[in-house]
């Protein structure tokens, strides 16, 4: 009420003087907030939308899917969070399922080649799905991407999401994981990871172990690391039914590890009153559990899940 009064006391006595004056300075004032708002872009597949769990569709309305088709995931729990933390975000995101990186620069190319101040990139779960494990045409994408987001603004910084194991490729037979440990293809994985940041140049800033930090979650005994042999009581299954994707505590986790990379914040700070936990169903307990070990896995770079 008192910048109502400011405004509105010239008016009576000088109007044709200050009208202009108050119109360009509101003017100024709307759009530095608007100015003030960081873009970031989202590309990604299923474990960027968060194929079956409560986060695929998760509040919708407060990103921008350029798909239009009502995704939220993982960037809407981003947002969830940076609004918390009384932070200003533009999240845009551009997934399909299934999908690699080089799919999104062939047939995506139209809606993501603009300016972005920040850009977050993940691959398909096993790198190349015709060559599980082989990271040349992640290297060679990630390096193309890198070098049309740059192209559109110098200064944008790109960040890579290292991905989980999955408990199908580890725990039956048929690839290039099997019978091994739960964390060796969550390792490998973001050795590619690493690879395809230092081909890209400066413009990577961060590869997020997303993955590692869902090995660190098992071995500090907040998750289980088998889902083939029942869930040991008292923690959670990371992975949805499928042993592929994850469930929403895992999406929740992806999402922690990013807010961690991209804003410096440290994840304990949204503790266990955060509402985007409350809204998936993690219990405050295991919202405050995950978020320990995000800071771990940042704080580590993912050594915890080596």
């Amino acid at each position: 009420m008192t910048s109502l009064r400011f405004f509105v006391r010239p008016l009576l006595v000088r109007p044709l003087l200050v009208r202009p004056v108050c119109i360009a300075a509101l003017a100024l004032s709307f759009g530095a907030g608007a100015a003030s708002a960081e873009t970031i872009l989202f590309v990604g597949n299923s474990f960027t939308f968060g194929a079956g769990s409560a986060a695929w569709h998760y509040r919708p309305d407060s990103v921008d899917d350029l798909n239009g088709e009502g995704v939220g995931g993982v960037p809407a729990i981003f947002k969830r969070f940076t609004e918390q933390a009384g932070l200003n975000y533009d999240v845009a995101l551009e997934t399909g399922g299934g999908r690699s990186l080089g799919w999104h620069l062939k047939e995506r190319r139209g809606k993501i080649d603009r300016a972005w101040d920040q850009v977050v990139l993940q691959e398909y779960s096993t790198l190349d799905a015709a060559k599980p494990g082989d990271a040349t045409r992640t290297i060679a994408d990630t390096k193309a991407l890198a070098t049309l987001f740059r192209a559109r603004n110098p200064k944008v910084s790109i960040r890579l999401t290292a991905t989980w194991s999955r408990p199908d490729l580890v725990y039956r037979p048929g690839s290039p994981w099997s019978g091994r440990p739960i964390g060796a293809m969550a390792v490998d994985l973001r050795h590619a990871y690493d690879r395809a940041a230092k081909a890209a140049g400066p413009v990577v800033k961060d590869v997020v172990p997303v993955g590692q930090a869902f090995t660190c979650a098992i071995r500090t005994g907040v998750a289980d690391g088998d889902p083939y042999d029942g869930i040991t009581p008292g923690q959670v299954d990371l992975w949805t039914d499928d042993h592929y994707h994850a469930s929403a505590a895992g999406y929740y986790l992806e999402a922690l590890m990013l807010f961690a990379s991209i804003t410096g914040r440290d994840p304990r700070t949204l503790g266990a009153n955060e509402t985007a936990a409350a809204d998936l169903g993690v219990a405050p307990t295991l919202a405050v559990a995950l978020q320990t070990v995000a800071h771990r896995a940042t704080a580590t770079d993912g050594a915890c899940g080596r």
